[in-house]
């Protein structure tokens, strides 16, 4: 009987050693315990319950505690419900603190949900503070102008940028501002009246597009534009006037062989006109002698006018051969032998 018990009470202390076991296994899931210590060394008041709570909302509790810590540490006043709803909303909430920190010992105004709402539009919120304090330099590519006296030249600028965070949600990027400065030394270009007054002062063409104010609309501030370089392109005046000449003259070519066509189309009407004519005429003389005859049979005409009448042919038919005799015998000065 007494082993009976012995065992009874050895199984219920397995059963509690493993119910504690587990219970303590489903503790330490649940709440982080070295976390929280962290934080209380630090100074930082986390509930057990907020951390049980972040583990049952899906919240990874270190992606929050551990950048509140280093706020705390940093002297801002930022709570763990805006970290925790930051996080949620699916921000980067490391970076966001980071951010922070950097704008506060740069002594740049940045409040958190200024910094969150960056986050959240897709910007680098922690490279736009930093950009607030070293500008960025753009360099853009070799842009092209035309001088009013037909010379191309071509310029590449380098622009200085400061980042102007209270435009980064919702204002242009570095392609706008690079598209402005590059229409801007378009039109300084295009209104310079020769391309060397470009060339001996590069100058002009950044005072101008600076006044222009380019960075309107835009996440940036433009502190300066500096011509890098300067070069000549082509000569886009003559190339032009190279074309309009070539262009002239395939229009006059084209008339000319419409002149020539009507001009070969009125010569085969005219000669399609002498053949009908002609013809008509061959006609003419074929009904002749069919004249004459009747005019004899009917008494109109004797036979002394018919003779005289073949008198006159003969008499033309030998001027004729005499005058073709003539002709032939001309030099080719237009003198005879």
């Amino acid at each position: 009987m007494p082993g009976i018990l012995e065992a009874g009470g050895l199984i219920t202390a397995v059963a509690i050693i493993f119910v504690v076991i587990i219970l303590l296994a489903v503790f330490f899931t649940l709440v982080p315990v070295a976390l929280w210590i962290s934080a209380m060394a630090a100074g930082v008041r986390v509930s057990i319950f907020t951390l049980i709570g972040m583990r049952l909302r899906r919240v990874i509790p270190s992606r929050v505690v551990n950048p509140l810590i280093k706020a705390h540490k940093a002297g801002l006043n930022v709570g763990i419900n805006q970290l925790e709803s930051h996080y949620l909303a699916g921000g980067n909430v490391d970076r966001v603190v980071n951010a922070l920190i950097a704008a506060h010992r740069a002594n740049i105004e940045l409040t958190f949900e200024r910094a969150a709402a960056i986050d959240l539009a897709g910007r680098d919120v922690l490279e736009a503070v930093q950009m607030s304090v070293n500008p960025k330099v753009i360099e853009t590519p070799f842009i092209a102008g035309v001088a009013l006296n037909g010379i191309e030249v071509k310029a590449k600028a380098r622009i200085t940028v400061r980042a102007n965070i209270d435009r980064l949600v919702g204002g242009a990027g570095e392609e706008t501002v690079i598209a402005r400065v590059g229409e801007g030394i378009i039109s300084t270009i295009g209104a310079s009246v020769d391309h060397a007054k470009v060339l001996e002062n590069p100058d002009m063409i950044s005072q101008t597009v600076l006044s222009k104010g380019l960075d309107s609309g835009t996440a940036f501030e433009i502190l300066s534009i500096d011509i890098a370089d300067v070069d000549i392109g082509k000569n886009i005046g003559a190339e032009l006037q190279t074309e309009q000449a070539q262009a002239d003259k395939n229009i006059a070519q084209a008339k000319a062989e419409e002149r020539r066509a009507m001009a070969v189309a009125s010569e085969q009407e005219m000669k399609a006109k002498v053949e009908e004519m002609r013809a008509k005429v061959v006609a003419s003389e074929a009904e002749v002698p069919l004249a004459m005859a009747e005019a004899l049979r009917t008494g109109n005409i004797g036979i002394m006018d018919y003779m005289n009448y073949k008198n006159i042919q003969a008499d033309t038919g030998m001027r004729n051969s005499i005058s073709k005799v003539g002709d032939d015998k001309q030099k080719p000065d237009g003198k005879k032998e």
